[in-house]
């Protein structure tokens, strides 16, 4: 099964929902990365919500989540859009902690809860909106959800799960987002409340394998949900070897010439997805030209 996000409507409209698989794109950060299973977990929680986060944008736009929670594992970076793409990386990718007192993977321990949680939406024209809140759990569901209480007014569940193999790589990632739209009925409320105390955790509904559809029939019941649209997910870079070239001329000709002489070529490695890009002496030699 690839990769797929879902967006509908339940109750009559009274709630959004979206739900996602991320197995694939989750996989493939973790190849590239080469992360140790709790900075998997980390990242692809942080993935799964910057997938459907991505998902609520329109056209062109893009968002940026910034996780720093003062843990080992440093910082957590994902970009995201409206069309699916999501990449990502952990500034720490070797961490390693025993299981926690529920047998999981300890996500808090190697986040850490003294920081905050940020996500900067470019929504065109130069226009950003920037919301920031302090980091209440560590898991990283727990904190999305906080992120649209505070930082949106938007009463919402957030549920985000990865289950790694023991050899390291990804058996399964996804999650959902339930939020409740302005005058949803105190009824429905209640219902969503007990629906959600009710299921098993999100990681295990992944492991059986559900698709992104049944994950919201079995959080909002079958009978409650209508299905809007469906958009394929990936891990996509923007890196490209021309970004990097533009880049290096931005240093202006006296560095790349410096370059040069030093060391006969350029190396740039993009963050996001581990990509290298070698330039050789003819090639900065023509950048150095450009450049002056």
């Amino acid at each position: 099964m690839n990769d797929y996000l879902v967006k509908g409507l339940a109750f009559d409209g009274q709630v959004r929902a979206y739900a996602v698989r991320t197995t694939e794109a989750v996989a493939e950060a973790q190849r590239r990365h080469y992360t140790w299973p709790v900075a998997s977990a980390a990242l692809g929680r942080t993935m799964s919500a910057g997938v459907m986060m991505g998902a609520m944008l329109q056209g062109d736009d893009n968002l940026t989540i910034k996780v720093e929670g003062g843990g080992p594992i440093g910082v957590i970076l994902v970009d995201s859009n409206a069309k699916g793409d999501v990449r990502g990386y952990v500034s720490n990718p070797h961490v390693h902690f025993d299981l926690n007192e529920q047998g999981k993977l300890d996500v808090r321990a190697a986040v850490g809860t003294e920081g905050m949680l940020s996500v900067v939406k470019d929504i065109g024209l130069r226009d950003f909106f920037t919301g920031q809140v302090p980091i209440v759990s560590g898991e990283l569901g727990e904190d999305f959800t906080y992120y649209f209480a505070v930082s949106e007014q938007l009463p919402s569940s957030v549920g985000v799960g990865v289950l790694v193999n023991p050899d390291n790589s990804i058996l399964a990632a996804g999650g959902f987002i339930i939020q409740l739209m302005p005058g949803a009925a105190e009824e429905t409320i209640d219902e969503i409340e007990r629906r959600l105390k009710e299921i098993p955790p999100v990681s295990k509904l992944i492991e059986k394998g559900l698709t992104p559809e049944e994950l919201l029939e079995q959080v909002l019941g079958k009978e409650n949900v209508t299905f809007l649209e469906t958009i394929p997910v990936a891990f996509k870079c923007k890196c490209s070897k021309d970004r990097f070239g533009s880049a290096i001329i931005s240093l202006g000709a006296e560095e790349i010439q410096d370059m040069i002489a030093k060391d006969g070529q350029a190396e740039a490695q993009c963050h996001f997805c581990n990509e290298k890009y070698v330039f050789d002496k003819a090639e900065l030699t023509e950048m150095m030209n450009q450049a002056q």
